[in-house]
């Protein structure tokens, strides 16, 4: 179960991959500064996932006005999320936890995807930037998308 509203949200430091370089993205490096939209998706390379972080992309100046950096997490390899976000142009920040701890964290770890064992819900949060979670939704399937109008409306409501 996701954790809740008002809960103080886990830190984190995944790992990232653009070029030659793999850095840390860390939540806490956002707290002070701006407010974060965190959202766990299954698997980078399917449908779902995919049409999800091209539609960020492709919005992403919404979410920097509203104050908010994005960071999205799967279970895959560093290797794996830059490989995808260059076949499909994805620009959001993709933070690999393939170890899993993250998403068990914030009680978003499915047990089994289809066979293919334990892998992240998808799940989105907004986190203000005081690190206090102010929105969380676990979609009921894999394959349903979470609301972004809600998430922007609780964006908005943080000023």
């Amino acid at each position: 179960m996701a954790l809740a509203i008002g809960t103080k949200a886990p830190d984190f430091a995944l790992k990232s991959k653009k070029g030659d370089q793999i850095t840390d993205v860390t939540l806490s490096c956002n707290f002070g500064n701006a407010n974060t939209v965190l959202l766990f998706f299954p698997l980078a390379f399917t449908g779902v996932c995919t049409q999800e972080m091209c539609d960020i992309t492709a919005g992403i100046g919404r979410y920097e006005s509203l104050n908010a950096k994005v960071i999205a997490v799967s279970v895959d390899s560093p290797f794996a999320q830059e490989a995808w976000a260059q076949k499909e142009k994805i620009g959001v920040t993709l933070a690999s936890d393939l170890n899993k701890t993250a998403a068990a964290a914030y009680g978003v770890l499915l047990p089994d995807l289809a066979g293919l064992g334990s892998v992240s819900a998808r799940a989105a949060f907004v986190i203000d930037k005081n690190g206090v979670i102010q929105y969380a939704e676990q979609t009921p399937t894999p394959k349903d998308l979470p609301d972004f109008e809600a998430i922007k409306g609780a964006l908005q409501r943080l000023g």
